[in-house]
């Protein structure tokens, strides 16, 4: 292929993606105008004084959120591909333009090892598995507890099966811990896997991360969890503020570990994430119409606003250049 051809390809490549972000943020918001005209509605039966310094410290929040993954994602790569945090942002936020159109956010690792030379590239989809993995820990965690408390508090189930959620809980916790902080097994086990031992150098990596390295990455994904847990605990307390601090993250919690459970697209998430919300809180509060509408401005905070200035990153890749 020519260089000119190369070229026009990788513009037509950056086009595409540019016209995929835009056309399924505008279909959502179609879908999502509702919530976000109650959001409106609720904001403007509060002082524009309040609202200000509320929203001002919800987008303060998430800047902090994905400047943390930057930081994790720059500590990630130290070691195959050192980024400058400049750069690491720009990573960050080209990956949440491509999240937005694939399944499972898929097209994040995509998007951002593409910043890197390209004989790293594969390599950093690895290193960012294991941030993700670490996320994921956090979560799981997090979301367990936070079920056993729900469980006990408003289920009111028989012994025998609260006894069940709390082993099942437990054990989650457990495995999830245990299996992050000796991430090598896992590089064991798809070794023993006969058609991947040939990818065994990409794996290697993944067992690189020493046990001081991998705590380092957990607190990366917990300041993260706590940064827009905030958002949420922020908004819904304005709303909706006879609802005590525990409860309302500790339900957000179970919101946030049930969607992950979920197969879906980051456009679709809103939608999932809105009706478990709804259905979680309509134990402590009947303003449905409020969580509702919390949930929808901090997905449109949180992903389309960052998803958007994403694109401009976007602009910056180059897809063919070997020597990059």
């Amino acid at each position: 292929m020519t260089a000119s051809n190369k070229k026009l390809l990788s513009l037509l490549i950056k086009a595409t993606i540019l016209v995929l972000t835009y056309v399924f943020i505008y279909h959502q918001f179609l879908k999502k105008g509702k919530d976000i005209q109650e959001f409106k509605n609720l904001m403007q039966a509060i002082g524009s004084g309040q609202v200000m310094f509320v929203m001002s410290l919800v987008f303060g929040l998430m800047l902090i959120n994905w400047l943390l993954e930057a930081l994790k994602w720059q500590y990630l790569i130290r070691n195959l591909e050192p980024v400058t945090f400049w750069k690491a942002i720009e990573c960050v936020f080209c990956g949440l333009t491509w999240a937005i159109f694939t399944p499972n956010r898929l097209g994040e690792y995509g998007g951002r090892v593409m910043f890197l030379s390209p004989r790293k590239r594969v390599y950093g989809v690895f290193a960012m598995a294991v941030g993700s993995f670490g996320q994921n820990v956090i979560t799981n965690v997090l979301g367990s507890i936070a079920i056993m408390w729900f469980t006990v508090t408003f289920l009111h189930l028989k012994l025998w099966i609260t006894a069940i959620i709390y082993l099942l809980g437990v054990l989650n916790i457990t495995v999830f811990l245990v299996c992050f902080f000796n991430i090598k097994w896992l590089v064991w086990l798809l070794n023993k896997i006969s058609f991947l031992k040939k990818y065994h150098r990409f794996f290697e990596i993944i067992g690189k991360y020493k046990f001081d390295e991998l705590h380092r990455i957990i607190l990366f994904c917990l300041a993260r969890f706590f940064a827009f847990s905030c958002q949420y605990y922020i908004l819904i307390n304005l709303f909706i503020p006879q609802i005590p601090l525990y409860e309302i993250l500790l339900l957000t919690f179970i919101v946030f570990f049930i969607q992950s459970a979920l197969p879906s697209l980051d456009l679709v998430d809103v939608a999932v994430r809105s009706v478990t919300a709804a259905t979680i809180f309509a134990y402590v509060t009947n303003q449905t119409v409020a969580v509702i509408a919390v949930f929808s401005a901090i997905w449109l905070i949180n992903l389309i606003i960052p998803a958007i200035l994403g694109t401009v990153f976007n602009l910056k890749l180059n897809f063919f250049d070997r020597n990059s």
